[in-house]
């Protein structure tokens, strides 16, 4: 047989059912685990974070692909992963629960020009973070900032004082302002 003949080789139906079910519970660890990290943590990818990807991704093809090295046996995995992917945001758009326990919310970080210490703790955001996103905006001083947000993605945003507020307070996280 040629080398083209081992192209297509595959695994059998079982071996097949293997790598699909452990590519399926790799990507529920996964999505836990990175959800666990909290969204700081997501939000802005640094070398560090680069490395853990990659690595993440070495670890557990091993893991995933049941020994099978074959072309097909990798398209069964990755077709599985995207597959739950796709499910699981088409999940996350119709349960605003699971958007909730998976996505998180937007929480108030800074307002009226005051840090909120307890909230940057539970989200891991350092005054030197908040300092930078307010920074980015154009601030040099809390004090210059209406409200500051840590989103979804990770990512703050920033509210100048003066600047029209469209959303309420009702849509971040239940807080009891000082």
């Amino acid at each position: 047989m040629t080398w083209l003949g081992h192209v297509f080789d595959h695994p059998d139906a079982a071996g097949a059912l293997v790598i699909a079910l452990k590519a399926a519970v790799v990507y529920a660890f996964l999505v836990a685990g990175l959800r666990l990290l909290g969204k700081r943590e997501l939000g802005q990818m640094n070398l560090y974070d680069l490395v853990l990807i990659v690595v993440l991704g070495n670890a557990v093809q091993n893991a995933m692909m049941n020994g099978d090295n074959t072309l097909v046996g990798g398209l069964i995995a990755a077709g599985t992963l995207l597959v739950l992917n796709k499910a699981l945001n088409m999940v996350i758009r119709r349960s605003r629960r699971v958007e909730k326990a998976l996505v998180g919310h937007a929480v108030l970080i800074l307002n009226e020009g005051r840090p909120m210490l307890p909230q940057m703790r539970a989200e891991g955001v350092s005054f030197d973070q908040l300092m930078q996103a307010l920074r980015e905006h154009g601030l040099t001083r809390p004090e210059e900032a209406h409200l500051a947000i840590l989103e979804v993605d990770g990512t703050i945003s920033v509210v100048p004082k003066g600047a029209s507020v469209l959303q309420t307070k009702r849509h971040f996280k239940a807080i009891r302002l000082p």
